[in-house]
């Protein structure tokens, strides 16, 4: 099946969904042709509760990226996180072909092998990634792009990222009741990095923290590779559940408050003002102290770093952050945020925004919540997961590949196999298993 130049991603987040479709320009950067987002209901920390209401906000995001982008969405790269994902390391030796010189079928026996190394992997649970970290070639250590090089061995490690088997499922099936297909899956941490971090800072060492709305991810590059990763059950719906808790208030208004009063550290607080708090069910408003918003924000935001850091300690990489920490996603937002991570963890920090977007409609996607969107379809181009032209239908846009699209034609999802990327390590993406 041809391939088109279109990829496409789909966040299913516990507080919204967005959807992302975008192109190669000539320069290798992602062209954004429109983007679709709708409130999320069905989702409690990242994993779903409500078929029916996921399946709804997937549908309604996807009209709104169709409308915009004149793209028949079908096939899509999706984000899985949640707590049920968690990571194995993995090692494997292989012998090398017999011409001496590593080749792409090398490296795929290479990451087949650390696979079936995995022990304790119950039938519960199924690999979602396989990540390499290094590889040795004879007595070459410390490499991350083998082919080509002589050698007799080839060894090395490899990052495994594996889910509940049902909760996999789950997602899959509200991406096919919306009537789409799921040309790949992404974990989250993965795709949050790639828009976020420079490429200085991958190669550096740096922590991604990626504050959603019902959970948080944690994810530690060092050398060009990611390390280590965890997932947070304590996120941005909880800052707004306190701030409810506290001015007592429906949620609704709590994160309307939270958003246009709120800061994360009281040592950016200014002067002290009444903040007027609607009340519930026709009840009359009441005035509620900024100071204390504050305070109640600080708390929450404070034990989210805090909680970052125990992981970043328990890592072992700590000290090996030499680019710090980037803070992204929608919980990164508030004034204040950069502060207090900086304060809290001890390190370098700045808020990550998307890198490498372009087009006209750039600026709607430039913000941190989009991050792991525009990660997923960073992923798709670097791994040539393009859409099949029989998967999608222009609708209005004008465009003239070759050979026409065929609308509503079935197509088969995945990979496409051409060797791609500038950068070595972007060449070894491609060999990810996408499950």
């Amino acid at each position: 099946m041809l391939k088109s130049d279109i990829v496409i991603g789909l966040d299913i987040g516990t507080t919204k969904v967005c959807v992302v479709v975008a192109e190669k320009d000539d320069v290798g950067k992602l062209n954004v042709l429109g983007k679709g987002r709708s409130n999320s209901e069905g989702l409690q920390r990242a994993t779903v509760v409500n078929i029916n209401k996921t399946v709804d906000a997937i549908r309604k995001a996807v009209a709104d990226a169709e409308r915009e982008s004149s793209i028949r969405i079908k096939g899509v790269n999706v984000g899985i996180s949640g707590a049920h994902v968690h990571c194995i390391y993995s090692n494997s030796e292989i012998s090398v072909n017999q011409s001496g010189i590593v080749n792409e079928s090398d490296v795929k026996r290479f990451l087949e092998k650390a696979k079936t190394n995995i022990r304790y992997l119950d039938i519960d649970h199924e690999i979602i990634h396989v990540i390499p970290q290094e590889f040795i070639v004879d007595d070459q250590d410390g490499v991350l792009d083998p082919i080509g090089m002589a050698g007799t061995t080839m060894r090395g490690s490899a990052y495994i990222v594996v889910g509940l088997r049902t909760k996999i499922r789950n997602i899959k099936q509200c991406i096919e009741k919306a009537g789409l297909e799921v040309s790949a899956m992404t974990f989250e941490p993965v795709a949050s990095g790639l828009a976020v971090m420079k490429e200085s800072e991958k190669k550096s060492g740096v922590v991604v923290i990626d504050i959603g709305g019902g959970t948080t991810e944690v994810a530690i590059y060092i050398d060009g590779a990611i390390r280590y990763s965890e997932v947070i059950k304590v996120a941005a719906n909880d800052v707004t559940h306190d701030v409810a808790y506290g001015v007592k208030a429906l949620n609704d208004v709590a994160e309307d408050v939270k958003i246009r009063y709120g800061c994360a550290s009281a040592k950016m607080l200014g002067d002290d003002e009444e903040i007027l708090i609607e009340g519930i069910e026709g009840r009359p408003r009441k005035s509620f102290p900024k100071s204390s918003l504050v305070v109640i924000i600080e708390a929450r935001m404070m034990e989210i770093f805090e909680l970052a850091r125990e992981i970043i300690k328990r890592s072992g990489y700590y000290e090996y952050l030499n680019a710090g920490a980037i803070i992204t996603g929608g919980g990164s937002l508030l004034p204040g945020t950069e502060e207090l991570a900086r304060e809290v963890l001890g390190l370098d920090v700045r808020i990550g925004y998307p890198e490498g977007v372009a087009g006209g409609i750039r600026d709607a996607v430039n913000n941190p919540m989009y991050a792991t969107v525009m990660g997923l379809v960073a992923h798709s181009l670097q791994n040539n997961l393009y859409q099949d032209y029989g998967m999608i239908t222009q609708l209005s846009r004008e465009r003239s590949p070759e050979p026409e699209p065929i609308a509503d034609a079935p197509g088969e999802p995945g990979a496409d196999s051409t060797q791609g990327g500038k950068k070595m390590f972007d060449r070894l993406k491609k060999f990810w298993d996408q499950l």
